[in-house]
């Protein structure tokens, strides 16, 4: 199972008992990352199982993720994963409809209380280009948490980059930041894309930090599952 390295999942989860103290920014942000370690041990679990993709519809990549294996209940036991994790469903206070909404048991009955995650396919076309999924992955994923078409709540939300195509994904990554200084200037990126390192045994995750439209800072992780 992957985990956060200090101290692994069993010790985080610990110190992230509500009963223990008060939740603060730094608690969620620990919180959620230990959610995107568990989902990416769906993703491996996907993988090992050799499952096929439909490689051009990204909420059924997303459909096969959620239902198959994040909800599926004797891998949510195994992971001890337990959340709500709701797919494709309309925001609470705006109008946009988020590919996955992440409830904890302890702010379920608090509609305004969730974590985001919006999905979105890559390949090698148009890398710098404004016709290429890089540039969508940016106008229609980053975008909306920065205008408020997504909330934030917690001023922490995700992205998962489905890669489709043969793809250096660390250099597409530059690719993607150079769009958001070159093409994306009404966007306030305070930091662009760089590489995390809290999940084991997966290279691919990175984050980025952002002021929103209302001046809110807002920290969103980006991980990137290939799926050739």
């Amino acid at each position: 199972m992957l985990s956060l390295k200090q101290g692994g999942e069993s010790m985080l989860e610990n110190e992230l008992d509500a009963s223990n103290f008060l939740y603060n920014g730094e608690v969620y942000n620990k919180e959620f990352e230990l959610i995107l370690c568990k989902i990416t041990s769906c993703y491996f679990m996907l993988k090992k199982d050799e499952k096929e993709v439909p490689l051009n519809n990204e909420n059924g990549i997303r459909d096969i993720i959620v239902n198959n294996y994040i909800n599926n209940p004797e891998i949510k036991k195994s992971l001890n994963l337990n959340y709500f994790v709701l797919p494709e469903v309309p925001e609470s206070n705006s109008t946009g409809r988020t590919d996955i909404r992440i409830f904890s048991p302890n702010t379920f009955y608090n509609q305004d209380e969730y974590y985001i995650i919006e999905c979105k396919r890559l390949d090698q076309k148009a890398r710098r280009g404004t016709s290429g999924l890089n540039y969508e992955y940016i106008n229609n994923g980053i975008n909306r948490f920065i205008t408020g078409k997504y909330s934030s709540h917690y001023k922490i939300n995700a992205m998962l980059g489905f890669v489709i195509d043969s793809l250096d994904i660390h250099n597409n990554i530059e690719d993607i930041n150079y769009l958001l200084k070159n093409n994306f200037t009404q966007i306030a990126t305070t930091s662009f894309l760089q590489k995390e390192n809290f999940i084991d045994n997966f290279e691919f995750h990175y984050s980025s930090t952002h002021l929103t439209n209302d001046k809110q800072d807002l920290k969103l992780y980006h991980l990137m599952f290939s799926f050739v």
